[in-house]
């Protein structure tokens, strides 16, 4: 009688054929899942983002006016881009732009890092100061924007001080001078994005570990040292995240220079997502509004690039 041993890597059948679900079939289905889950999200991006800018494109190269709105469009190139350049309002409204974006950036950066180091530390007066920053963060531009245009009013509250103090004679034009307008304008702006960037950057210090802040102390560091060798290396990864946002969020700003000044006095506000709405929505041009407003978004996607990849460096070296 022969017996017949099958080796040891022999799979075994009985009954029929059976498929074993390996780590790759695993992989292919939780792939598959995901791009399930991604669907609904697609298509709404595609629905409410890609299709209102391929919209946005097509404008921008075609002749559309109030009259041709609802009409054929014309093509007619790189027209509109033409007009807007020489005109002068779009040169003059990108260096508004980048002077106002310098403004946002240096300030919502620098005053988001010293408000996070004053309030590293964990008690009832930083809880309470952190929720008033939050309060101010969460508030709606339009709220926000009308307060402080009457807090730098001729008579507003800044100015009443300023001049009931002797500091100065008059009041200063913070909404009526073409400089201060867009400074303070630019303030305001900066001053509604330093509480993202403080509660950031604090939650990057907190991660410090306390011994760190012990050994420095007592070999004789000072605060400004600890600063400087401790704390602004643990929060360069966060710095460069914050950095693009805070340029994108002063890139595309638009509700506060609406409330506060109109793009006035004159055109001392006009940056360029607010010569978009102008040229579009209120001479009707909107051709020339959409080309305005391509040229913003396209700023915008590179800002966004830069993002992506910063944060994806980031993940690779976490």
């Amino acid at each position: 009688m022969t017996t017949t041993t099958a080796p040891p890597g022999a799979a075994r059948t009985g009954g029929g054929d059976r498929t074993t679900a390996g780590p790759g079939n695993r992989l292919h289905g939780i792939t598959r899942s995901r791009r399930i889950f991604l669907l609904p999200a697609g298509v709404f991006l595609g629905l409410f983002s890609l299709y209102p800018l391929w919209t946005l494109v097509r404008m921008a190269v075609s002749a559309v006016t109030s009259a041709t709105l609802n009409a054929e469009w014309a093509w007619v190139g790189l027209d509109n881009f033409a007009r807007g350049f020489d005109s002068g309002d779009t040169q003059d409204a990108i260096a508004r732009t980048l002077v106002f974006v310098v403004i946002v950036t240096v300030l919502g950066m620098g005053l988001g890092l010293a408000a996070a180091i004053a309030l590293r530390t964990r008690g009832r007066w930083s809880d309470l100061v952190l929720a008033l920053m939050v309060f101010v963060w969460a508030l709606p531009p339009v709220v926000n924007g009308s307060v402080w245009k009457f807090l730098l009013a001729d008579n507003g509250l800044v100015n009443m001080l300023l001049v009931q103090s002797g500091l100065r004679d008059l009041p200063v034009p913070f909404l009526y001078d073409g400089a201060w307008a867009l400074a303070a304008v630019a303030f305001v702006n900066s001053f509604a994005v330093i509480p993202f960037n403080a509660l950031v950057y604090r939650a990057a210090l907190l991660n410090i570990e306390p011994e760190v802040f012990e050994a420095a102390a007592l070999d004789g560091a000072s605060k400004w040292q600890e600063v400087r060798h401790i704390m602004a290396p643990a929060v360069r990864p966060t710095t460069l995240v914050l950095l693009v946002l805070t340029i994108v969020y002063g890139f595309r700003s638009f509700d506060f220079i609406y409330v506060m000044t109109y793009g006035g006095p004159g055109t001392a506000t006009n940056t360029l997502p607010f010569l978009g709405y102008l040229q579009a929505f209120v001479r009707y041009d909107f051709g020339l509004g959409a080309a305005t407003s391509l040229l913003t978004v396209a700023g915008v996607l590179v800002l966004a690039f830069v993002y992506a990849r910063s944060i994806r460096k980031e993940e690779k070296e976490g």
